[in-house]
């Protein structure tokens, strides 16, 4: 279980001071956002519209995105792909193009990060100074770390592939497609990945399309993951191995991928008693992930490579590092890494970067650590998790539409078709709040 650090500390920075004038320099911002993805958009739009209802609007280009990317990606749409269900092409647009006028783009990667002169390096080996900065890099996927992985995702014939990316996502449909016969393997890894139920809603969805072509009596399907359980929070948990059970899916537990050998179609796992080769027909990889190793080697990071955050403001937990801020799945946050956590995330962010900036001492916004895992268990059907620190269920529709451990038609629309159009219509925008919809959570004084 998640233990519930200490309440948000209400400190004065270095920075805190009120800002005076735009400054006119190209190197220095008020507020530089590293990342473009889901939490670097999200929070610099946000963060430009909160000082802007309150009457102290930032001139334009005073909010800067640090990135490099060519396209922006709304990664839950792979798992969409893999299924069948979107083509990958309406998952990605360029960066370029999400970046309002008002908001400034400097595209490149940042290199070093430098908090006590509150500066980053980026690879061109430019400096960029700023007042506050928030950090949204995401986080990496460590393909090379499984022997014979990126061999096999190469191989158009290997019947190996992963929802974890865009240039591999659209394969995992072709093979899934393909079998008609053999044994069908989905991993998940050991340790922090994005969104931890994912690994099995592809799984769930190849189950479900060998079903409705007739083809589930000559396909065997089997989980193996690192982890102990079918999902963290102990209500899903039950739910979804009760599932398994029903469906003939079979669990090994505690089995981490560490080989793949698309050769002789032999996935090797670790186990607790050493190690087990594991023959393939297809074989679907989560690969393990971990923090950014600009970030791990950076004087923000804490020991795990993650950017210290206080669990509940979100503000640095170095009380020199003031001015500097950390969502999503770059930092130390104790919460699935989601596109939802996310949306919970932001407002608190924003309400405490702004008091801070204006009052010198961090608001009453407190994050409780809410996340959303929409598990997708066939076509028409998804069970809706969602949960705090903690590991405790906090659901949004249990008092309308009943347990959300039950798999639900409604649930799968939102998955399929509501949640990406909120994405590219209000997300990227920062007009959209999650469990809140469209409206900004307010915070008590």
């Amino acid at each position: 279980m998640l233990a519930l650090r200490s309440q948000a500390l209400r400190r004065s920075a270095p920075s805190a001071a009120r800002w005076a004038s735009t400054s006119a320099s190209k190197d220095k911002f008020k507020v530089l956002v590293v990342g473009g993805g889901t939490a670097g958009l999200n929070v610099a739009n946000q963060i430009y519209n909160r000082f802007k209802s309150a009457g102290k609007a930032l001139n334009e280009g005073d909010v800067a995105i640090l990135d490099g990317a060519e396209y922006h990606y709304y990664q839950p749409g792979w798992t969409l792909v893999g299924a069948g269900l979107k083509q990958k092409e309406e998952t990605r647009r360029k960066l370029s193009d999400l970046i309002p006028s008002h908001l400034a783009l400097i595209p490149e990667n940042v290199k070093t990060f430098d908090p006590k002169a509150s500066s980053v390096t980026t690879s061109s080996g430019r400096k960029v100074g700023y007042e506050t900065l928030v950090v949204a890099t995401g986080l990496q996927i460590n393909w090379s770390s499984i022997p014979g992985l990126e061999t096999a995702l190469a191989d158009p014939g290997s019947g190996v592939s992963s929802i974890y990316s865009y240039k591999t996502c659209d394969k995992v449909w072709k093979d899934i497609d393909a079998l008609h016969s053999g044994k069908a393997i989905f991993t998940q890894p050991a340790g922090v990945i994005k969104c931890a139920g994912a690994p099995q809603k592809i799984m769930w969805m190849a189950w479900d399309r060998y079903q409705k072509t007739g083809r589930a009596s000559k396909i065997s399907i089997d989980f193996y993951t690192g982890m102990p359980t079918m999902f963290s929070v102990k209500k899903y948990s039950d739910a979804l191995n009760e599932l398994r059970q029903m469906r003939g899916v079979g669990a090994h537990f505690k089995h981490n991928l560490v080989g793949v050998n698309p050769e002789s179609r032999k996935a090797t796992f670790k186990t607790d008693d050493g190690s087990v080769d594991v023959d393939y027909t297809f074989l679907h990889v989560s690969p393990p992930m971990g923090p950014l190793d600009v970030i791990k080697n950076s004087p923000i990071a804490d020991q795990a490579g993650w950017v210290s955050v206080d669990q509940g403001t979100l503000r640095h937990t170095n009380p020199e590092y003031g001015n500097v801020w950390a969502l999503g799945d770059c930092s130390s946050l104790p919460t699935s890494k989601t596109a939802a956590a996310i949306t919970a995330q932001t407002p608190v962010l924003t309400e405490n970067l702004f008091s801070v900036v204006d009052t010198g001492k961090v608001s009453d916004a407190t994050y409780n650590g809410y996340t959303s895992c929409p598990l997708l268990t066939g076509y028409g059907q998804l069970m809706l998790a969602e949960f705090k620190y903690g590991l405790e269920p906090e659901e949004s529709f249990s008092s309308y539409l009943g347990d959300q451990s039950i798999p639900r038609t409604a649930y799968y629309y939102l998955k399929k078709d509501f949640f990406p159009w909120v994405y590219w219509k209000y997300m990227v925008k920062g007009e959209w709040y999650g469990a809140s919809g469209f409206f900004r959570p307010s915070y008590g004084k």
